[in-house]
């Protein structure tokens, strides 16, 4: 095929086809438009959504809400759309609203201890949860509140407890709701403080009952999460738990109460949920999780049985983001995949079949030449059979040879699905002319819930042969450049990364390194959810009479292998990265500077464990291809 090959902005070349059509870029990428399902109308025949357009030019975003049938049809804009949803946050009676907002109980800043200096912008800490994710604590918390819609009167519920619901940092409205009658309020929450907040994952649900101002613990028995309480038609509650204190990627299941009996309806089934819904007859629950390195819809019923029915009613190179609502007849999903943004669908329960309701961004892709992605199986070392996905550039030519990327996944336990991201998008990377090798390595649920969890406390081994496993297989076909091989990686990726660099036997020529833990010493001394350290890597570094813990911190610890590092390296890091602190990107660059090797920083001091922004996201592109460019 005739091939013209054109000069882009980012000072490589990129492809395209004799057919004019373009392939994607990174200022495409922020291009795309991002569709968010809100919910339904009251009377449950539209689905309102947003469709949020990036502006480069003005960093920002903007969104417009539209509503479209439920048996599909032409988007409709709406000017305003408050009052068509469906409000979840409304009393049954219609009498109460529920709401959150940020009230101070502690004493922290130097303004509230020292009146008489106002200009002072000191913190006090006694304990720890001093920050968490990108924000240091001030002395507020997020506290439940019903607001009487007639009198005005609102009651916080948590009155005077340093306690917060929603949950941070991720917490949502979908953390309270109402009980069937309106008679009590459920909410979520993590009531610990201090070294022992930072050291547990212990959710519960709570039952607040309005006429005595009774708050219970309804879960009080399970030490690890409690999140996402749902209740059915018919009055039943549901939530998703995990058991293990403090593994936040523990096997995630639903408990349903019946008859004031906690049912496990999952717990036989070697997965983990990620999300549900209630069906509109209370006799199953439809949720979504991993399964083969995609995301695919489930259903289960309800019932005493000691193994009830689970039920896969999705399959396909896709994923299944998430369940908008469920119908008599039909489900409002949420899909996407590697080389397509999310939109909604339409899955008819008696055809099992997906239909598209929002096509907002069809026209944009038609215009480009996509990627091809394929599922391929590698062979590890110790011989089991790992799913690995194969990114081609768009007009792929087996006669020629293809720089290749090795992608290595965060989490650590993340499932490396169908998913598009806005960031790490293998549409953008191989329609630069690299091949993606994307490993589902272990430590990535879908796969068994032993697989995902062989990767604790055994971050440097196994996880990493898997690595070197996948690229291996992969680069012994004649396509493959094999003295152009890059590893590339965020958080555990980019642990993955630093670890590899200086355990790697030549295979790579340069890697890129986001947000990644160089030294796992000081990563338990500054992160700030301790739970994840403790189990991660066994304990705190100064018991060395464990020998698991000293095998983390000394022999899977990146930074005591510096010494063998002998390839360039790309360090990114976030200013407000308190999940991985930003010295641990510091200290990598150093070294790798001090060791004399190619090496480049690049510092973000707004952004935190990602970057949202979409000039710093442009920015963020452009030096990733351009590092590639320079040294691969």
């Amino acid at each position: 095929m005739l091939r013209v090959i054109i000069s882009a902005s980012l000072g490589f070349a990129i492809s395209v086809g004799a057919s004019a059509q373009e392939v994607m870029t990174p200022e495409k990428l922020w291009q795309v438009k991002r569709v968010t399902a809100l919910g339904l109308n009251k009377t449950k025949d539209q689905v309102i959504y947003s469709v949020t357009t990036p502006s480069v030019a003005n960093n920002d975003f903007a969104s417009k809400v539209y509503q479209i049938p439920v048996k599909g049809g032409i988007p409709q804009l709406l000017e305003a759309y408050q009052g068509l949803l469906q409000d979840s946050n409304i009393s049954p009676d219609g009498s109460k609203k529920l709401f959150h907002k940020k009230v101070n109980i502690g004493s922290v800043l130097a303004t509230h201890r020292h009146k008489d200096l106002s200009q002072a912008n000191a913190y006090v800490f006694d304990d720890l949860n001093y920050r968490h994710w990108d924000t240091w604590n001030d002395g507020g918390f997020n506290h439940v509140f019903y607001q009487d819609l007639a009198t005005e009167i609102k009651v916080d519920i948590m009155k005077g407890k340093p306690h917060s619901s929603p949950t941070a940092p991720f917490g949502g409205s979908s953390d309270y709701i109402w009980g069937p009658k309106g008679e009590n309020i459920y909410y979520v929450s993590k009531k610990l403080t201090g070294a022992e907040y930072v050291t547990s994952t212990n959710t519960d649900l709570y039952r607040y009952n309005l006429a005595s101002k009774k708050t219970t613990n309804i879960t009080e028995s399970n030490l690890g999460y409690d999140k996402y309480p749902a209740f059915s038609e018919n009055g039943q509650l549901a939530w998703l738990q995990m058991n293990k204190p403090g593994y936040e990627a523990d096997k995630n299941d639903i408990i349903v109460r019946v008859k004031n009996k906690e049912i496990n309806l999952t717990k036989h089934w070697d997965g983990t949920v990620n999300s549900f819904k209630w069906s509109s007859d209370s006799k199953h629950v439809y949720f979504v999780a991993p399964t083969d390195g995609t995301v695919q819809l489930f259903q289960v019923a309800v019932n005493t049985q000691s193994k009830p029915k689970i039920t896969q009613l999705t399959q396909g190179q896709f994923d299944v983001n998430g369940i908008v609502a469920a119908l008599d007849n039909q489900l409002i999903v949420t899909r996407s995949s590697m080389n397509r943004a999310s939109e909604i669908f339409r899955f008819d329960l008696n055809k099992k079949a997906l239909t598209a309701l929002t096509t907002v961004n069809d026209d944009f892709y038609a215009g480009l030449d996509l990627p091809t992605v394929k599922k391929h199986m590698v062979t590890t070392k110790d011989g089991h059979d790992m799913l690995t996905w194969v990114i081609y550039p768009p007009n792929f030519d087996k006669n020629k040879k293809y720089p290749t990327l090795l992608y290595l996944q965060g989490g650590p336990q993340s499932a490396l699905s169908q998913f598009y991201s806005f960031r790490w998008n293998f549409q953008v990377m191989a329609s630069q002319g690299y091949i993606v090798v994307a490993p589902n390595r272990r430590g990535m649920p879908g796969h068994g819930v032993q697989w995902n969890e062989d990767i604790t406390q055994d971050w440097g081994g196994k996880p990493m042969q898997d690595y070197l496993d996948a690229i291996d297989d992969v680069a012994k076909a004649p396509y493959v450049d094999k003295k152009r091989i890059g590893a590339i990686g965020a958080s555990f990726g980019g642990y993955s990364a630093f670890y590899l660099a200086g355990n790697h036997d030549g295979r790579f020529k340069t890697f890129i390194s986001h947000c990644g833990i160089f030294d796992l010493r000081s990563m338990y001394g500054t992160t700030e959810e301790v739970f994840f350290v403790n189990h991660e890597f066994g304990g705190p570094y100064w018991d060395q009479s464990n020998a698991s813990i000293n095998q983390s911190y000394n022999e899977f610890n990146p930074i005591n292998y510096v010494d063998k590092w002998d390839s360039p390296m790309f360090v990114i890091h976030g200013g407000k990265d308190y999940r991985v602190p930003l010295g641990q990107g510091i200290q990598a660059f150093q070294a790798a500077k001090l060791r004399g090797l190619e090496s480049r920083f690049l510092y973000f001091p707004e952004e935190n464990h990602w970057v949202l922004t979409p000039q710093n996201g442009i920015v963020w592109q452009r030096e990733f291809f351009k590092w590639l460019d320079d040294t691969l």
